[in-house]
């Protein structure tokens, strides 16, 4: 954990403006709302006097780059494969928050994890838990990059730590290994070229342009925090909910090709997955199994190409007309 105060990034806001004059937010409309708030955490809550940034580590106990091998598998990034790690993290946080009431007579909180326009890597940062690398994520000397983030906003005027200074240095690991080449520079992201952003927020079909550089993820990419060389200070996960489910390791990409929207719903409850629904989730199995090389999963996508759904039914057409 670490503290800042509210008004500790003021470089925040013109990061953020320069990224969506750019459109490199694509479909994310979200992230051009309330600019105000999401570029000054000192006017989200006027009263806060704090910001106590929690770290909570996730680190996988295998090389996610060696996924990418079994091309007629799904792939989901390593921290989609068990509990919704919002709930997770925000049931901590309050914790930690009544502890902080009950140490500090009349103090006031309020809990954050991608529920409202805050700036989590740069807050995280300035209270010193670590540096916005090369490929935007925060990483760590002692707890490499595999770690979610939680903010605890308060009326109790704490003390601040200092910020950590960046340490890349000349690496580019992550920059180079990026399939879709989405880095425009170090230290900036276009989304709308991220896989990440590809299966999760984006809606409709993909530009075929990228599908063929997707592989077998199907909902998000670890690439650029899996070659980070500072994981090797990765400090250990202690959650087990967030040690990968038997049944969404690698599953194969025809059961969740024929996954229902009910089946879908069963088979992703609690899961962050659930989020994207049947018919998104659908194109992205479709799209991996297009990049598959393998020719038994046609019929699979066959099955497909007049599914209810345009974008299910445009993937399907893509992906048997590669494998053909």
């Amino acid at each position: 954990m670490g503290v800042c105060r509210p008004d500790a990034i003021p470089q925040a806001m013109p990061r953020l403006l320069a990224f969506l004059a750019k459109d490199h937010h694509g479909q994310m409309g979200w992230m051009a709302q309330r600019t105000h708030w999401r570029g000054d955490p000192a006017a989200l809550w006027p009263e806060a006097r704090s910001v106590v940034m929690l770290a909570e580590p996730y680190t996988p106990d295998h090389d996610p780059m060696a996924n990418l091998a079994a091309r007629d598998r799904a792939n989901i990034s390593v921290y989609a494969r068990n509990r919704d790690y919002h709930d997770l993290v925000k049931k901590r946080l309050k914790r930690v928050g009544r502890w902080l009431i009950d140490q500090a007579d009349g103090a006031e909180i309020k809990v954050f994890v991608d529920t409202a326009p805050v700036m989590e890597k740069p807050l995280a940062a300035a209270a010193g838990l670590g540096w916005q690398g090369k490929h935007t994520n925060l990483l760590s000397r002692d707890l490499g990059n595999w770690f979610f983030l939680g903010a605890i906003f308060t009326t109790v005027a704490l003390p601040p730590d200092g910020p950590e200074p960046e340490n890349c240095g000349s690496c580019r690991a992550c920059l180079d290994v990026c399939p879709t080449d989405a880095f425009p520079a170090p230290y900036q992201l276009d989304a709308r070229r991220c896989i990440s952003y590809l299966t999760i927020e984006h809606h409709g079909p993909v530009d075929p342009s990228l599908r063929g550089l997707m592989g077998n993820r199907i909902y998000g990419c670890d690439d650029c925090l899996a070659v980070c060389p500072w994981n090797k200070f990765a400090a250990d996960a202690q959650e087990l909910r967030y040690a990968a489910r038997d049944d969404l390791t690698l599953p194969p990409l025809e059961e969740m090709a024929g996954l229902d929207d009910a089946a879908f719903r069963a088979r992703f409850s609690g899961s962050p997955i659930k989020r994207i629904g049947r018919d998104r989730f659908t194109r992205n199995v479709l799209y991996a199994i297009g990049n598959s090389a393998e020719p038994r999963l046609r019929p699979v996508a066959q099955s497909l190409t007049n599914d209810p759904d345009p974008t299910v039914a445009d993937a399907a057409r893509w992906a048997a007309e590669t494998l053909a």
